[in-house]
Formats: structure tokens, C-alpha cells, sequence
């Protein structure tokens, strides 16, 4: 199913009206609009191919039909998210859920869609049918040299298909680990891990990233080999200047102060990006902002005080031709990788993106806002009822008309999930893809 842009305008016409008075009132009160504006119509999102369908649980699944069934339907329905926000152009590849029989017309389908890769993942957490070697007691880590081979060798097959792509980066997460005191030796895991991990890194081309993704607990439950970013900093610091840390909001101990760790990351010149989530208690991978959204709006805080955001490539998302690849090593603060990760367990999986996205936008219109030299004054004053104010005046301002007015102008509809339930995209999935299909993945 295609949103078409008269759709879009005939959505747009009667809320064109009230749309104008909410902005007028935002922008009278704030400085620098047409700024923030530029900002938040080349910001762009990246959704990932295994968000597409209904999450699950250790305890069951319960798919909602109308899943995309292929990877062909998996670019459709991001291509649908795109031309509803004009802010998801991009779709990042968990392989081998997702491997392209043909890549050249799998990267025509895309940029018919105004879509580019962005970075591809590697699955070693889990056993693959016919796959000859077991994942259970580690991947990267495992101490039988030939499981580690195995599980290099498909990293750097799912490097090559993301170059056949167009993508210009790989994300390793790792499931290694143990249960219980004494499983492994810490020591040989960690050497085990690294001399893997160089084996990949020097598989890439030279305009390339890889992103070390970290995680504190789950599915091992005593130890993590990659367990915090201070750990998959190390890894990166060890494996050279193409090898950053990806932040997953969900991937962190309760309490963690994640935009420390984001400006510790950012000032090392070694933050590669985020997954965007959003939990509870540990890694629930909830609808990004739907608990803790004064976090995510610091997080972007800390990006912009900075320099992270200041360089989108607005080139790569559909707006213009697109830039020739590089062979030169990329400044990390100018290009930090975007990315949604999150489990839709009983929402829409389209509608929860589309809140997903919003509420990302929403977080970096507001720091967008922040004073900043009013701010760093209060810092070097030591007045910390005036820093409080100015973060919160800045957090406390609703600019959901400034996000609906980057979208406007770049096509998309003011209120996307609002035509997503009127133009009722899900019953035709339903039609067209039948109420019992289950997208590929978890």
C-alpha cells in the first residue's frame, strides 16, 4: 500500500487552518524558528527491518496480521511511515532475517520508496536452521576456534551484502556471556572477543563503520562480555578509528545516567549512535518517550551542546541526488547513527513507530530550544536553580507545531498517525497480506 501525496494534501487542508494559529503562537514566543525548522526537516530516523512486525515475549507472540511477509513488504511499510513524516528515510537490515536475494533491485525498490540503508546487523544471539555449530555457549567468545570462525564469517557476510546495499556500517551485538560464577574465564573471553572482533573490523572498507552495541544483562544473567560501554569502548579504542560504541537506551542498569555516558562517548570522538527505546525496569524496548521522556530530550541535549547534529546528510534521505561514497574516514560528531529498536507487543508496530518517531523529533525540537550561552554562564556561575530553569523552560515547550510544520514542508501529513487510522492502512494490509501472516524475525 503506497500513501499518495494527494492524500496527504486533502489531510492536511482542513487542519491547514488551526495548524497556522498553534504555529504563529509557538513561534512568537521563541527565537530562532526558522533555524530549529531547517534542523527538523533534514532530521531523519532510521527503522529497522525487525520492527515491522509484533513483538513477542519468552512467554508467546501474538502477530496482528497484515505483517510484511518479505523484505520487498518490509520497504513498503517504511516506505508508507516515510511519505507519512518525511523522517524515516532510511531502514536498517538484521541479517540473515532479512537477506536480499537481489540487491540491486532490493536497492531500486528502496530508493522508489526514497529510502537508503543505513547500518546492517549481525545475528549471532541466536541458531539459524542448518547452521553447524551451536551459539549456546557464546558466539565471538566461544572457546572452540571453529564457532568463532563460523560467527566471524557471517559478520563479514553481512558486511558485504550491506555494501552490495548501499549501507555504510555494521552493528555487532552480542548475546556472549555466562549464567553462573566460574562458566568461563573473564579474561579468555574478553582476548577471545577482540581477536574476532579484528578479524571483522579488517573486512571493512575504509569509508565504514563498526558499532559496538553493549548490554548489562540478559540472556546471560552472571556476566556480559560486552557488558557496558566502558567495555565496548575499550573494544573500540583497540580495534581503531572505524569502531565506535552504539548506545541502546534500553541496555543499561535502572538509574543509569545515559546522557553522561552520551557526552563521555561524543567528547572520545567514539559515540557511533543510538537505538531508540524506551523501558521500565530493564530492557523492555517500549515506544520511544513513553516513560522517560525528560531523558531522551537531556540525551539530545548533550548531542547538540556537542556538536553531534549539526551535519545531517540530507543527500542520503531522498531530497537530493546522493552523495558518491568516500574513502575517507567520516568525523564521528557529524554523522551519528539514528536508529529505532523496539518491540510491539501489543501496538500496531506501524502506528507505534510513527509514535516513535515523533516523540524523537519532539525531544530535539525542544533541546534545539535550550539557551545555550544563558546555560553555560549559569554552569560557570555555579547556579543551579538557573541551569534547572533553563533546561525545563526549554523541555516544558510544546513544539509539536514546529514538528508539524518540518513535516509539511517536506510533504509528509501534520498528523500522521491521524491519517494512518483514516485512510485505514491496516485493514488494507489486512486485505492485501491476509490476518495471518508473521513478518520474518523474532
Amino acid at each position: 500500500m503506497k500513501i499518495t501525496q494527494h492524500q496527504i494534501e486533502a489531510h492536511n487542508a482542513p487542519r491547514l487552518a488551526r495548524h497556522k494559529k498553534q504555529l504563529a503562537y509557538l513561534t512568537a514566543e521563541i527565537t530562532g524558528e526558522q533555524g530549529v525548522l531547517e534542523k527538523l526537516a533534514a532530521f531523519q530516523v532510521a527503522i529497522p527491518s525487525w520492527a515491522l512486525g509484533t513483538g513477542g515475549t519468552r512467554f508467546g507472540r501474538f502477530p496482528g496480521g497484515g505483517e510484511p511477509r518479505s523484505l520487498e513488504e518490509k520497504i513498503e511499510d517504511v516506505g508508507l511511515l516515510h511519505a507519512l513524516n518525511r523522517a524515516s528515510g532510511a531502514i536498517s537490515l538484521h541479517l540473515p532475517w532479512d537477506i536480499p536475494t537481489d540487491a540491486q533491485a532490493i536497492r531500486e525498490l528502496a530508493a522508489s520508496h526514497g529510502l537508503r540503508f543505513d547500518a546492517v546487523n549481525s545475528n549471532t544471539f541466536q541458531d539459524q536452521q542448518n547452521q553447524a555449530l551451536s551459539y549456546k555457549f557464546g558466539s565471538l567468545q566461544h572457546v572452540d576456534p571453529a564457532v568463532r570462525r563460523q560467527a566471524i564469517e557471517h559478520n563479514i557476510e553481512v558486511i558485504r551484502h550491506g555494501e552490495a546495499l548501499g549501507s555504510d556500517a555494521i552493528t555487532v551485538w552480542l548475546a556472549d556471556g555466562s549464567c553462573f560464577p566460574g562458566q568461563l574465564n573473564f579474561r579468555r573471553a574478553f582476548q577471545n572477543t577482540l581477536d574476532s572482533l579484528r578479524e571483522i573490523y579488517a573486512a571493512l572498507l575504509p569509508h565504514w563503520k563498526m558499532f559496538i552495541e553493549y548490554k548489562a544483562f540478559e540472556p546471560n544473567f552472571y556476566s556480559m562480555t560486552v557488558g557496558d560501554w566502558g567495555q565496548s569502548l575499550l573494544y573500540a579504542n583497540k580495534l581503531g578509528g572505524q569502531a565506535y560504541t552504539l548506545v541502546d537506551l534500553g541496555h543499561h542498569l535502572p538509574n543509569a545516567n545515559i546522557e553522561q555516558i552520551v557526552a563521555l562517548l561524543l567528547m572520545e570522538g567514539k559515540l557511533g549512535g543510538f537505538h531508540f527505546n524506551d523501558s521500565k525496569y530493564g530492557d523492555d524496548d517500549l515506544t520511544v518517550g513513553s516513560i522517560r521522556p525528560y531523558q531522551l530530550f537531556l540525551i539530545f541535549n548533550e548531542l547538540i551542546d556537542g556538536g553531534a547534529l549539526n551535519q545531517f546528510r540530507i543527500s542520503d534521505f531522498g531530497f537530493r541526488n546522493p552523495k558518491p561514497p568516500t574513502t575517507e574516514v567520516r568525523n564521528p560528531k557529524s554523522e551519528i547513527a539514528l536508529m529505532i529498536d523496539a518491540s510491539h507487543n501489543v501496538k500496531d508496530p506501524l502506528e507505534d513507530l510513527l509514535q516513535s518517531v515523533e516523540a524523537i523529533q519532539l525531544a530535539y525540537a525542544q533541546a534545539l530550544l535550550v539557551d545555550r550561552p544563558a546555560l553555560n554562564a549559569a554552569q560557570l556561575d555555579n547556579d543551579t536553580v538557573r541551569c534547572q530553569e533553563i533546561l525545563q523552560a526549554a523541555y516544558r515547550t510544546d513544539v509539536r507545531a514546529l514538528v508539524a510544520e518540518a513535516r509539511r514542508r517536506n510533504g509528509g501529513a501534520l498528523e500522521p498517525l491521524g491519517l494512518f487510522r483514516e485512510v485505514g492502512v491496516r485493514k488494507e494490509l489486512f486485505r492485501e497480506r491476509g490476518a495471518k501472516t508473521v513478518a520474518t524475525g523474532l
